[in-house]
């Protein structure tokens, strides 16, 4: 994130399209910020100046912001291989957290041609824990007139890894079976609803309490992993979609057919160095050898997968899983959750106003105060 002051671009608008509004673009706004890595103890809720935007970017005024596990690996600066990824090598690259964002354009760089003042809008944005967030128009589209703010603030890094995963790596066809390892989670729940619009017959593994949730969004089956072994045998699946899991490739591998699809997405699990991506990087390898598939994916952000994702939605095929929100000044205690693993689908944090009608007058007030 550019904390240099902001700017607007030429043919661009500074809120209401008048130049003698532009000074108001140099203030101030809240933000959660870091400056050591570490855990949610490092975040702090501070005013710093706006950000500067790109001529390809625009400034969205957040209304909401969601959390994900990249949030979390960039702020804890662990496995070491992200810091080499961008997040700076021994302090923060970007002092803001947060990829997820959904809210109102209200500045546009002067060859932005897809979104104009006004527009609400959702997808990814460099720092999205704050009042204001700069984002690439290619990682953004319009927000469904279905979805809230804060429903569609957690839709595209978690949606995009699903459905890239199952549609561009795991080939996903009607009829196939697949086993969601970690359904319950942010990209699970996206996962065993886009897997079930897709035709196939979904099974999620999750554990005892989350059994009922995973059941209401579409899964055929459920596996309670405290209780049963989803490779003991006695079922084989065409796709196995494992998100965050530290199954060995041979378990996983067991449970495959014998020409199945193994997708590997994160991983806590691993050494300091590469962490989960040490597996995935051992499966690439292996897999030539064998006749099963194993595989990754890294998500690729762009702006016509996040509209699909949004025509699921539109479409009824997709509902973004909201387990908990929180108020900006909140933002460590959700990190812990999300960390802790205490989350059914996804996190929110509310930042505008658009999106405070589920809180308290008291709580609202208090982060506007802060």
């Amino acid at each position: 994130m550019n904390a240099t002051g902001p700017t607007v671009g030429p043919g661009a608008s500074a809120e209401n399209g008048d130049e003698a509004a532009a000074p108001a673009m140099r203030r101030t706004m809240r933000a959660i910020i870091y400056t050591d890595f570490g855990s949610a103890d490092v975040l702090r809720l501070e005013h710093v100046e706006r950000p500067a935007i790109a001529n390809d970017e625009v400034l969205v005024r957040v209304h909401a912001a969601g959390l994900d596990r990249g949030t979390w690996h960039f702020m804890a600066g662990q496995p070491y291989l992200f810091r080499l990824m961008g997040a700076g090598l021994r302090r923060p690259k970007n002092r803001v957290p947060g990829l997820d964002v959904a809210g109102t354009v209200v500045a546009a760089g002067s060859d932005v041609t897809r979104f104009e003042v006004g527009d609400a809008v959702f997808g990814i944005s460099s720092g999205s824990f704050a009042e204001y967030a700069p984002a690439r128009e290619d990682r953004l589209a319009r927000k469904p007139a279905s979805l809230s703010f804060e429903q569609a603030a957690v839709v595209a890094v978690s949606g995009l890894t699903a459905l890239q995963s199952l549609r561009d790596v795991g080939r996903v066809e009607p009829g196939q079976r697949v086993l969601i390892i970690g359904a319950s989670g942010g990209v699970g729940t996206f996962a065993v609803q886009i897997a079930k619009a897709s035709g196939a017959e979904v099974t999620g593994v999750c554990s005892s309490a989350k059994l009922e949730m995973v059941r209401s969004l579409g899964a055929d089956h459920v596996i309670d992993y405290t209780k049963d072994d989803f490779a003991n045998g006695s079922q084989r699946y065409d796709l196995i979609l494992d998100i965050g899991g530290n199954s060995s490739l041979s378990r996983l591998r067991r449970a495959l057919t014998a020409s199945g699809t193994l997708v590997l997405v994160g991983g806590e699990d691993g050494d300091r160095w590469t962490g989960g991506i040490g597996r995935q990087l051992r499966a690439v390898a292996l897999s030539p050898f064998v006749r099963q598939r194993l595989t990754m994916k890294i998500p690729n952000e762009n702006s016509a997968d996040i509209e699909r994702l949004g025509g699921l939605i539109e479409a009824g095929q997709l509902t973004p899983s909201i387990d908990k929100r929180y108020p900006l000044h909140e933002a460590a205690d959700a990190m812990r959750q999300l960390e802790a693993g205490r989350v059914l689908g996804k996190i929110v944090l509310l930042v505008g106003p658009a999106d405070c009608s589920s809180f308290t007058s008291a709580a609202v007030e208090a982060d506007e105060l802060v």
